[in-house]
């Protein structure tokens, strides 16, 4: 089977070390799996965002963004593929026990535990881990041969019903055949139009939701005394949000790669703001100098010693802003696939992004392996595009309802964090204190998506035959 992933970022890494952990051997003697990822920046592992500025390259799956936190269901996905992966990861990030949540003027209204709960009495719960970007995309990275990632640009992708699919780069005239196309190129890729051939435009273009971010890193010496170990840190103000978390762990502590334990915290600490503007900003013609300026004074009366010290040192790189993507009626068509952000670009308030890529994956992946030990398609392209058509349709029906239900919530919690009168912002308050008293169940709803286990899902979705 020839499988072609468009997308190199998290994602589309992710694709491919499962499709290589679990794809069965070809049934016929002398035939091979293929699988090339086409990105169209640079996917050297050594890229940074330093390399980013120097060399002109420019990848938002690759470096682009700050921070990023990948729950305990995300990090089960990884512990099922490769256990020295999931502490690579660990080892590059931070663990996060508890989250903290704070008004402006400092008072604690919340605290709630971030960690799942354990399976089996005796086990240790896995916790949260924060992380930037960057280290969570090198850690897949680095498992992949460098041949197998091409940089090309794709300008189109064709699903045909009865033959190979047809992938159409920019500049080139000549396609690439592929039985199987995942598209792992985030919610303005060009392979989601595959689904959609009747018309030119973009049926489903991506939602501006009148938020933007702004975030980035600074050392941990500035603020260690203030910050509690193990804790991510979320403020509410009315005018906007700001949160913090430790981004990697201390040298020499013992567990740094272990995600059942909180460790000493590293040099730097992840942080970012997010608040209202109407129109989407540019972030090409971005005026850093006057981001910082109203940064500073949208919480410079804000009641945090590690805001006002993190405002006192600020160098703001890049704006984000906050995209969703519309519900798309289909996230398959005749051997096209599209997973994570380009399915459906979940809000940063999920806290899910990439850990619904990562079940996304192992999901389609699992039940694609299941279907073709099952049928033996071999080298009938009609069985094989039925195989794959069918492993993707079971695939939908088993993720959208769990992502529907996550980006409900999301956009729910996401409405704390714009512009609002005092009435509301007293109202948003007394709810987050009253809910303090009960913190069992405050976190009943971030626990139930803690604690799945899409392995799981995608195994009794089998033997119900579903």
């Amino acid at each position: 089977m020839k499988i072609a992933i468009v997308g190199g970022g998290i994602s589309g890494c992710a694709a491919y070390l499962l499709l290589r952990k679990h794809l069965p051997p070809p049934s016929s003697p002398g035939e091979s799996h293929s699988i090339t990822i086409y990105e169209a920046h640079d996917t050297h592992k050594d890229t940074t965002w330093r390399a980013r500025d120097e060399a002109g390259t420019h990848s938002s799956t690759l470096v682009v963004g700050g921070g990023l936190a990948v729950a305990p269901n995300g990090l089960n996905v990884l512990k099922r593929l490769n256990e020295d992966l999931l502490r690579d990861i660990v080892r590059g990030g931070y663990t996060l026990a508890t989250s903290n949540i704070r008004n402006k003027h400092g008072r604690l209204l919340l605290r709630m535990s971030s960690t799942e709960d354990s399976s089996r009495p005796g086990d240790l719960p896995m916790h949260m881990v924060g992380s930037s970007r960057h280290s969570l995309w090198r850690c897949l990275r680095l498992r992949i041969p460098d041949d197998a990632i091409v940089t090309r640009r794709v300008a189109r992708v064709v699903a045909n019903i009865d033959g190979p699919n047809k992938i159409y780069f920019d500049c080139e005239d000549d396609p690439v055949d592929a039985d199987l196309v995942i598209g792992a190129d985030g919610l303005k890729g060009n392979v989601k139009r595959a689904l959609f051939p009747e018309t030119q435009e973009d049926l489903y273009p991506p939602h501006y939701e009148g938020l933007v971010g702004i975030g980035g890193f600074i050392p941990t010496e500035q603020v260690k005394d203030f910050v509690e170990t193990g804790s991510a840190n979320f403020i509410f103000g009315g005018n906007g949000f700001f949160g913090y978390f430790f981004a990697n762990s201390a040298q020499s502590a013992p567990n740094r790669d272990s995600p059942y334990h909180v460790s000493e915290p590293g040099d730097t600490l992840a942080w970012w703001s997010t608040y209202s503007v109407d129109e989407c900003p540019n972030p090409r013609t971005l005026d850093k100098d006057d981001v910082v300026r109203q940064l500073r004074e949208r919480h410079s009366h804000w009641q945090d010693p590690v805001i006002q010290r993190i405002l006192n040192s600020v160098n703001v790189e890049s704006l984000y802003p906050t995209w969703t993507s519309p519900q798309l009626p289909t996230w398959q068509r005749h051997g096209v696939v599209l997973v994570g952000d380009a399915a459906h670009a979940l809000p940063p308030t999920s806290g899910q992004g990439s850990s619904q890529a990562f079940e996304d994956v192992e999901a389609f992946v699992l039940l694609l392996c299941h279907h073709i030990r099952e049928q033996k398609p071999a080298s009938d392209g009609l069985m094989l595009k039925h195989v794959i058509s069918m492993a993707a349709e079971q695939y939908m029906q088993l993720r959208r309802p769990r992502i529907d239900a996550i980006l409900e919530d999301a956009r729910r919690r996401q409405n704390q964090k714009r512009n609002m009168g005092w009435l509301e912002e007293t109202i948003m308050y007394c709810v987050l204190w009253i809910l303090g008293y009960f913190p069992t169940i405050a976190s009943n709803p971030i626990k139930s998506v803690f604690n799945y286990n899409v392995a799981d899902a995608v195994a009794q979705m089998l033997r119900s035959g579903k």
